[in-house]
């Protein structure tokens, strides 16, 4: 893996880029997690959360020994304790440049996958190839109550913990929305999503908490620095028992994210996918 620098400004997201024709590993582009950590007061060695980044990847395709193709999609796990994120358009060039390389069997592609998306994660990663009509891949319903409803005036697209607040009562409920919208930090485009959040504690109050989850709306940044966000914002205001948030963005470039970040001992339902995505 080749050694990358700790920005930006080299990333092939926003740039013109050639298809590859040949596989290579170098291609992955890391972004080290700190940099974006760092102004939530998130210490990289003392994590305030368990969770993953969860991709699945539709456009994943290789030659097998006797050059027929085969198509997969791919699920990646990524936990939230490795010191990089991979950059998606990298990942997607990445992925491309198996097209047409030969490999002797689906044992040997998910070999291939799990060395170099670790090498470039600097962590243990997971991969999963599923067949295209898998039925794990069939859209589904989020759980808990929808916000999205509620007739609310919003003036802020910002976000804002300001607009949350909480009562005494302690409850414990799963809520969500599907207005979630933040922008790619480098290209500016739109990126869709709906987000869970399940917690035990005091009450959020719901038209609040709509209004802040709408504040992303013109926020740059990427899909885990946005869970991480909501997921830090929540624990200094309510200081909830237990907290889950859960992101699932909305399909781009053959690609959907959808990270999570949870206190110890709280998981997602899984597997999730949203019909959007």
């Amino acid at each position: 893996m080749a050694h990358r620098p700790d920005t930006l400004e080299h990333a092939p997201l926003g740039r013109d880029s050639a298809y590859p024709e040949q596989y290579d590993a170098g291609l992955l582009y890391p972004i080290p997690r700190a940099a974006n950590r760092a102004p939530l007061g998130i210490d990289d060695d003392k994590l305030p959360f368990v969770g993953e980044d969860e991709w699945h990847a539709f456009e994943v395709s290789w030659l097998n020994g006797r050059g027929k193709p085969i198509v997969a999609v791919a699920r990646f796990r990524l936990p939230a304790n490795s010191p990089n994120l991979i950059e998606s358009k990298s990942w997607k060039l990445y992925l491309n440049s198996l097209n047409q390389t030969r490999f002797a069997s689906r044992e040997d592609v998910q070999r291939t996958l799990l060395r170099d998306l670790a090498a470039a994660a600097g962590g243990s990663v997971s991969v999963e190839l599923l067949g295209v009509d898998d039925s794990e891949l069939v859209p589904q319903r989020l759980p808990g109550e929808c916000l999205d409803d509620l007739d609310i005036d919003v003036s802020d697209y910002t976000p804002s913990a300001a607009h949350l607040a909480v009562g005494e009562v302690i409850v414990e409920e799963t809520l969500y929305s599907h207005l979630l919208k933040s922008n790619c930090p480098v290209t500016g485009q739109p990126d869709w999503g709906s987000v869970l959040i399940r917690y035990k504690g005091p009450k959020i109050d719901r038209e609040g908490l709509l209004r802040y989850l709408i504040g992303y709306r013109q926020h740059q940044d990427f899909h885990e620095h946005c869970v991480e966000h909501i997921f830090t914002d929540l624990m200094q205001l309510a200081k909830p028992e237990e907290l889950l948030v859960l992101a699932r963005y909305v399909r781009r470039g053959g690609l959907d994210i959808s990270p999570w970040r949870a206190t110890p001992g709280l998981t997602p339902p899984s597997p999730l996918r949203l019909a959007r995505q």
